[in-house]
């Protein structure tokens, strides 16, 4: 993978099964239908021939009914298509020891480069001690772990939102997990509406946590957000779409035409993702 041949680094793409549910169907409904391919083919072929790379991974779930896709379709994707793509486990913490063994496995085989965890749907807050264990396999490997954090658009309009209960998207229990394990790159996901401000404050007090952009067209950025990515934070904010709810190509059309400092965006869209996931110690690709 050469990094110098990148335009972008997306570091929020999920590799989804091709077929959809009514999960799928709200969340279309929801985000609008970005018509992004979602077979493995196509979804390769976009970002290279944007010659943007991503950070990819599954979300290991059983609250929504959708098929499973394994850590291990994960890694062979990434096989395949190594001159782009990066791989993060997804793990549900719920999962306990026999979960902690498979993330022991994958990190020791260095064939994932960090986790992917997605609080509302997996049921747990990020604090919960039920998820430590999990959080040491990545810590000694000084892996950085994705939250999604925030409002969520899946299940959004479904009869009791299927279930996902929206305070475990509160991003402040992550600023326990910050506390807990700080050699442990943290990355929150998404504007985190309602908790903008809270998301702001943990990732300006903590070293190790950053913010990715994704799951949001950039025209609905708060304009804290936007100063904040200006100023005190622009090393900490990442580019990321969220593909293939959104696609960087409406992403970054929309990113075009807000406030961001000229001498910034490069920081976001490319710079701040590789200092992370290139050269923090212990997290080379």
């Amino acid at each position: 993978m050469s990094v110098d041949s990148f335009a972008a680094i997306d570091v929020h793409v999920h590799l989804e099964p091709v077929e959809d549910n009514t999960v799928d169907a709200a969340a279309k409904k929801y985000f609008g239908d970005s018509g992004a391919p979602r077979d493995r083919k196509g979804l390769a072929d976009y970002y290279r021939s944007r010659k943007i790379a991503f950070v990819i991974f599954a979300v290991d779930e059983r609250l929504t009914g959708k098929p499973r896709v394994s850590n291990e379709e994960v890694v062979q994707f990434v096989n395949e298509n190594s001159d782009i793509a990066i791989p993060f486990a997804s793990i549900d913490p719920r999962r306990g020891a026999e979960g902690v063994k498979e993330a022991k496995r994958l990190v020791s085989a260095g064939v994932i480069r960090g986790l992917k965890l997605h609080p509302p749907v997996q049921q747990f807050f990020p604090n919960d001690l039920l998820a430590y264990p999990l959080y040491e396999v990545f810590a000694e490997a000084r892996l950085p772990v994705i939250f999604h954090t925030g409002h969520s658009g899946i299940g959004t309009g479904l009869p009791a939102g299927i279930g996902v209960r929206l305070k475990h998207g509160n991003p402040l229990p992550i600023d326990d997990v910050a506390v807990d394990f700080p050699r442990m790159p943290i990355i929150m996901a998404h504007p985190s509406f309602p908790w903008q401000d809270e998301a702001l404050s943990i990732c300006l007090h903590k070293p190790s946590v950053f913010i990715d952009l994704s799951g949001w067209s950039p025209k609905y950025f708060s304009p804290t957000l936007i100063q904040y990515g200006n100023t005190l934070l622009k090393h900490k904010v990442m580019f990321g779409s969220d593909y293939p709810l959104i696609t960087p190509d409406r992403w970054l059309s929309d990113f075009e035409k807000i406030g961001i400092r000229e001498e910034v965006r490069p920081l976001i869209l490319k710079e701040n993702a590789v200092r992370l996931l290139w050269n923090h110690a212990g997290s080379k690709i």
